[in-house]
This record gives C-alpha cells, sequence and structure tokens, in this order.
C-alpha cells in the first residue's frame, strides 16, 4: 500500500503518446495506442481522473505537430495536462499537486517511451511513496538498436519483467494488462 495514507484514490497516467515519441517502427505501436484508449475510456467511465503527461524539448516545440498528442487519444478540458521537461514526469512539474488535489496515492502508468520517461516516472513516484503499476501491454518504446541499445521488444519485456516485482518498504510496483484493469 502506498505511503500516502491520506490518498486513497488511483489515477491513470498518459505520458507522452506524442506524434515525435510514437514512432512508426515503435513496437506495436498501434496496438498500444488502442490499449491506452481502452484505460482511459474505463476510467471516465469509472470517474478515476486520467492525467496526461506531454513533454517538450528542442524537438518537442510547443504547438508543433510533433508536439501534439497522437490524433487517436483525445484529452478532455477537465483533465489535467501536465508539460514536463525531464524523463520523471514529477521532476519541475506540477504533477504531484495534480495527484495531491484528487487525493491519489495510486497510479496507473501507460506511455512512451519505456526505456526513459515510463522507467523514470515509475521510479519517480515510487520513491515520493506512491504505488505504481505499469500497464504492461500499454507503453512502447522506438528502436535505439543503432546506438547499442537492445531491441526495442526486449526493453519492452525487460521493463515488464522488473517492474513486476518491484516494491520499497510501504509501497509496490507491479504490471498489469489492460484487460485486467478495473478502476
Amino acid at each position: 500500500m502506498t505511503t500516502l495514507s491520506e490518498r486513497p484514490h488511483t489515477a491513470l497516467l498518459v505520458i507522452d503518446v506524442q506524434n515525435g515519441v510514437m514512432a512508426p517502427s515503435s513496437p506495436h505501436r498501434e496496438d498500444v495506442i488502442a490499449n491506452i484508449r481502452t484505460l482511459v475510456d474505463k476510467a471516465r467511465a469509472a470517474g478515476t481522473p486520467v492525467i496526461w503527461v506531454q513533454h517538450q524539448d528542442e524537438e518537442l516545440v510547443p504547438g508543433t505537430q510533433s508536439w501534439e498528442y497522437v490524433p487517436e487519444l483525445k484529452r478532455l478540458d477537465s483533465e489535467p495536462l501536465v508539460a514536463k521537461r525531464y524523463g520523471d514526469s514529477f521532476e519541475d512539474t506540477g504533477l504531484e499537486s495534480v495527484l495531491a488535489e484528487r487525493a491519489v496515492g495510486h497510479l496507473l502508468v501507460a506511455g512512451a517511451q519505456t526505456d526513459a520517461c515510463i522507467r523514470s516516472t515509475l521510479h519517480g513516484a515510487l520513491t515520493r511513496g506512491y504505488d505504481a503499476t505499469l500497464v504492461a501491454d500499454a507503453h512502447t518504446t522506438e528502436d535505439l538498436t543503432e546506438y547499442g541499445a537492445p531491441a526495442p521488444e526486449q526493453v519492452i519485456a525487460h521493463t515488464n519483467l522488473y517492474w513486476s516485482g518491484q516494491h520499497a518498504p510501504g509501497r509496490r510496483g507491479g504490471t498489469v494488462k489492460t484487460a485486467e484493469v478495473s478502476f
């Protein structure tokens, strides 16, 4: 259980599913986006907060097409949008305040990229006292093998494997598949 005992609620965190991040070569791109859409629909139907995170840097410039979320996913005006500049969605952002306002102590995490912002945010959440569950079939990454990285499918599988057993005193990680999620 979360160490944030005054925060009994769960939120869905959708990270960086932007045109410039979701490369056409990302493994299972269409399935991942469809799974995220399913998660968003489930969360909305249950009244669970959906928090959108959007990266910006020299390649993802606000207002550009690459910075925009993929067209298959639509954020409601009532759903918070957190702008970030670092891998960890908590780092130098208003995410903590957004979650505190909603009494959230447990996060379900989906999006991109597995080996960067997803991992950083999962660890950042656990360190800050949150329970953090990775949706195993709702994240992906680009192919960085030319730079010495493992194949994307291996990055995804490894992240699912190690996060499934992740925990810290009073906090837990874990993985779940989209079909198993209920809010």
